[in-house]
């Protein structure tokens, strides 16, 4: 399934960093902003978070839910969130099932050659639940929460 914008993204339930089920459907009425990224602690996912860290309080005054999904288990969360003091929630995807269904897994070029992986990229959903913007392949990891945040500012 495409992630179109102006339509419902597919639902999902994930399990957090303290291992509680974080559904989609339960966010309704927010603006949530799902980004996908390969592994914590590396140093492009870091910059990532980080920059949504940076943004926090403007994401915050606006009511804004942020989600970073990665394979990750819990463990290795728990700990990207405490190394980094990263105010938002992680969610973990082991099967890649969430992330196939957005197109964040699969085919992509790394370092010249092909391979198969997390494609980085991100959903904002709006307070309807519709998708008002895709993201398919974010490539300059630490400028994009700025760009994410901007697109927010100008709802």
């Amino acid at each position: 399934m495409a992630i179109e914008e102006g339509k419902v993204p597919p639902a999902f339930t994930l399990k957090d960093q303290n291992g509680d089920k974080v559904a989609l459907r339960d966010l309704k009425g927010k603006l949530v902003v799902v980004y996908f990224y390969p592994k914590d602690d590396t140093p492009g996912c870091t910059k990532q978070a980080c920059g949504f860290r940076d943004e926090w309080s403007a994401l915050k005054k606006l009511g804004v839910v942020v989600l970073g999904v990665s394979p990750d288990d819990a463990e290795s969360h728990t700990a990207f969130i405490k190394k980094y003091k990263l105010p938002f929630t992680l969610l973990s995807d082991p099967n890649k099932t969430v992330m196939e269904k957005y197109g964040a897994w699969g085919e992509k070029m790394m370092y010249g050659k092909k391979t198969v992986g997390v494609i980085r990229s991100t959903v904002l959903i709006g307070a309807d639940g519709k998708v008002i913007k895709h993201w398919k392949r974010v490539t300059r990891a630490a400028d994009h929460p700025a760009k994410v945040l901007e697109v927010i500012r100008a709802l």
